[in-house]
Protein backbone atom coordinates (compact mmCIF):
# COMPACT_ATOMS: atom_id res chain seq x y z
CA UNK A 1 0.00 0.00 0.00
CA UNK A 2 1.43 3.36 -0.97
CA UNK A 3 1.68 6.31 1.37
CA UNK A 4 -0.89 8.27 -0.67
CA UNK A 5 -3.58 5.70 0.05
CA UNK A 6 -2.48 5.48 3.68
CA UNK A 7 -2.88 9.25 4.08
CA UNK A 8 -6.27 9.10 2.39
CA UNK A 9 -7.38 6.41 4.84
CA UNK A 10 -6.06 8.43 7.78
CA UNK A 11 -8.00 11.47 6.55
CA UNK A 12 -11.17 9.39 6.27
CA UNK A 13 -10.67 8.07 9.81
CA UNK A 14 -9.99 11.58 11.14
CA UNK A 15 -13.09 12.99 9.43
CA UNK A 16 -15.20 10.11 10.71
CA UNK A 17 -13.91 10.57 14.25
CA UNK A 18 -14.64 14.30 14.07
CA UNK A 19 -18.23 13.75 12.94
CA UNK A 20 -18.81 11.11 15.62
CA UNK A 21 -17.45 13.52 18.25
CA UNK A 22 -19.71 16.33 16.99
CA UNK A 23 -22.72 13.99 17.04
CA UNK A 24 -22.07 12.87 20.61
CA UNK A 25 -21.39 16.44 21.74
CA UNK A 26 -24.67 17.62 20.25
CA UNK A 27 -26.53 14.82 22.03
CA UNK A 28 -25.14 15.90 25.38
CA UNK A 29 -25.13 19.69 25.07
CA UNK A 30 -28.17 20.70 23.06
CA UNK A 31 -31.24 21.70 25.03
CA UNK A 32 -34.31 20.71 23.03
CA UNK A 33 -35.34 17.18 22.05
CA UNK A 34 -35.54 17.90 18.33
CA UNK A 35 -32.09 19.49 18.32
CA UNK A 36 -30.73 16.51 20.23
CA UNK A 37 -32.28 14.18 17.70
CA UNK A 38 -30.87 16.00 14.69
CA UNK A 39 -27.20 16.05 15.74
CA UNK A 40 -26.51 12.36 16.33
CA UNK A 41 -28.55 11.07 13.43
CA UNK A 42 -26.83 13.26 10.86
CA UNK A 43 -23.31 13.60 12.20
CA UNK A 44 -22.87 10.11 13.57
CA UNK A 45 -24.20 8.51 10.40
CA UNK A 46 -21.68 10.46 8.36
CA UNK A 47 -18.90 9.66 10.83
CA UNK A 48 -19.56 5.93 10.92
CA UNK A 49 -19.86 5.98 7.13
CA UNK A 50 -16.38 7.52 6.82
CA UNK A 51 -14.91 4.97 9.21
CA UNK A 52 -16.50 2.08 7.32
CA UNK A 53 -15.33 3.43 3.95
CA UNK A 54 -11.82 3.63 5.39
CA UNK A 55 -12.14 0.03 6.56
CA UNK A 56 -13.29 -1.12 3.12
CA UNK A 57 -10.40 0.78 1.54
CA UNK A 58 -7.88 -0.71 3.94
CA UNK A 59 -9.00 -4.26 3.22
CA UNK A 60 -9.22 -3.64 -0.53
CA UNK A 61 -5.76 -2.10 -0.74
CA UNK A 62 -4.20 -4.53 1.73
CA UNK A 63 -4.88 -7.51 -0.47
CA UNK A 64 -7.05 -9.38 2.03
CA UNK A 65 -10.24 -11.10 1.05
CA UNK A 66 -13.11 -8.66 0.55
CA UNK A 67 -15.52 -9.02 3.43
CA UNK A 68 -19.13 -7.94 2.98
CA UNK A 69 -19.55 -7.06 6.66
CA UNK A 70 -18.51 -3.41 6.20
CA UNK A 71 -20.94 -2.97 3.34
CA UNK A 72 -23.71 -4.66 5.31
CA UNK A 73 -23.05 -2.47 8.34
CA UNK A 74 -23.10 0.64 6.15
CA UNK A 75 -26.35 -0.37 4.45
CA UNK A 76 -27.96 -1.22 7.81
CA UNK A 77 -26.86 2.10 9.31
CA UNK A 78 -28.01 4.21 6.38
CA UNK A 79 -31.40 2.48 6.39
CA UNK A 80 -32.12 2.36 10.12
CA UNK A 81 -30.82 5.75 11.33
CA UNK A 82 -33.23 7.94 9.32
CA UNK A 83 -36.17 5.64 10.02
CA UNK A 84 -35.56 5.59 13.78
CA UNK A 85 -35.07 9.38 13.85
CA UNK A 86 -38.33 9.84 11.95
CA UNK A 87 -40.22 7.59 14.36
CA UNK A 88 -38.80 9.34 17.42
CA UNK A 89 -39.68 12.75 15.98
CA UNK A 90 -43.19 11.57 15.16
CA UNK A 91 -43.65 10.25 18.71
CA UNK A 92 -42.36 13.51 20.16
CA UNK A 93 -44.77 15.50 18.01
CA UNK A 94 -47.69 13.38 19.15
CA UNK A 95 -46.67 13.94 22.79
CA UNK A 96 -46.44 17.71 22.20
CA UNK A 97 -42.87 17.86 23.48
CA UNK A 98 -42.28 21.25 21.85
CA UNK A 99 -44.98 22.80 24.07
CA UNK A 100 -43.61 21.54 27.38
CA UNK A 101 -41.88 24.04 29.64
CA UNK A 102 -38.10 23.65 29.96
CA UNK A 103 -36.91 21.85 33.07
CA UNK A 104 -34.34 23.42 35.36
CA UNK A 105 -31.14 21.45 35.73
CA UNK A 106 -31.19 18.78 38.39
CA UNK A 107 -34.96 18.30 38.68
CA UNK A 108 -36.46 14.96 37.67
CA UNK A 109 -38.87 15.10 34.74
CA UNK A 110 -42.56 15.37 35.56
CA UNK A 111 -45.32 13.61 33.65
CA UNK A 112 -47.42 15.89 31.45
CA UNK A 113 -50.48 15.35 33.71
CA UNK A 114 -48.56 16.69 36.72
CA UNK A 115 -47.59 19.80 34.77
CA UNK A 116 -51.22 20.37 33.74
CA UNK A 117 -52.51 19.92 37.34
CA UNK A 118 -50.07 22.52 38.68
CA UNK A 119 -51.22 25.03 36.08
CA UNK A 120 -54.91 24.83 36.99
CA UNK A 121 -56.18 27.84 38.96
CA UNK A 122 -58.97 25.88 40.76
CA UNK A 123 -56.56 23.32 42.27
Amino acid sequence: MSWVFAILLVLLLAAGSFFILVGSFSLVKLSEFFKRLHGPTKASTLGVGCVLIASVGYHALGGTDPQPRELLITAFLFITAPISAHLMAKAALSLHMAERPPMPDGEPPQPIDAVDEDARPDA
